[in-house]
């Protein structure tokens, strides 16, 4: 009996993992250039499995199944992580501080301890001058300096491969990553990413669009629905542990009373 409660129980965690994900992209609805976090649940059998069938061993059954615990093997874990990277809505904002990007694998370079990704265009100039993102870090140019525009300056353009004019004079050319492999990606927080150098290069040409910004890519209905049957799984396996342990108690009190001296 016991080992259905440990099955509740994990299930009942990854329903609590899946509500933090589906929580934070809802939180994140309205934030410009937001990825949409999602992830996989499977069950402890098959990924035992995906892995047993790697191991050298001439009998992968018999050997391996030394480490299977047949009673977790239909427990519920998340099995995976993703991000989907597919391209938000492009809202026409007007303002010449609002940059869009065209493909989804193109990240504006901030400098933030060292250099992170960002999809977000909304970007504010500083007391000083300098162009930055809405948490005030430097935005880079391809020669990794930040962008000085100044102060007093009436008309800012930027064409579509990411030239910064002022007045009609180059200052600079905003760094446009492309990467890869969008996978090699993680997420440091400030709606912002970490990446391998190795897996990055400079791509400007036809790239931007200024006046406008993407928008997050979550969808509120399926998100809110998510939400909904989450809670109601969490429900279920609080249900189940209920009644596991109140069938424990009972149990235990009733073969405690019929002991014999």
């Amino acid at each position: 009996m016991i080992n259905g409660y440990y099955d509740a129980a994990g299930g009942m965690v990854t329903q609590f993992n899946r509500l933090n994900v589906v929580s934070n992209n809802l939180a994140n609805v309205n934030t410009p250039g937001f990825k949409q976090d999602n992830i996989i649940i499977g069950d402890y059998e098959r990924i035992f499995k995906e892995k047993r069938d790697q191991l050298p061993l001439e009998n992968n059954t018999q050997k391996a199944a030394e480490f299977l615990n047949r009673n977790l093997n239909k427990v519920p874990i998340v099995s995976s992580e993703y991000t989907n990277f597919s391209i938000g809505n492009i809202q026409r904002t007007g303002n010449p501080l609002d940059v869009a990007l065209k493909q989804k694998d193109s990240f504006f370079v901030v400098n933030e301890n060292g250099q992170k990704l960002t999809r977000a265009g909304n970007f504010n100039l500083d007391n000083n001058g300098f162009l930055i993102n809405k948490e005030g870090f430097k935005i880079l140019n391809i020669k990794n300096k930040p962008i000085q525009i100044p102060l007093n300056a009436k008309n800012i353009t930027i064409d579509k491969n990411a030239n910064v004019y002022v007045n009609g004079q180059k200052i600079a050319t905003l760094k446009i990553i492309s990467i890869k492999n969008l996978n090699t990606l993680k997420k440091v927080g400030d709606n912002m990413w970490q990446f391998n150098p190795n897996n990055a290069k400079i791509v400007t040409t036809n790239t931007t669009l200024q006046g406008f910004l993407e928008k997050s890519n979550v969808n509120p209905i399926k998100e809110m629905t998510d939400l909904i049957s989450t809670n109601r799984l969490v429900e279920q396996y609080q249900k189940v542990m209920t009644t596991f342990m109140d069938d424990l108690n009972r149990d235990a009190i009733e073969k405690l009373a019929n002991v014999r001296a």
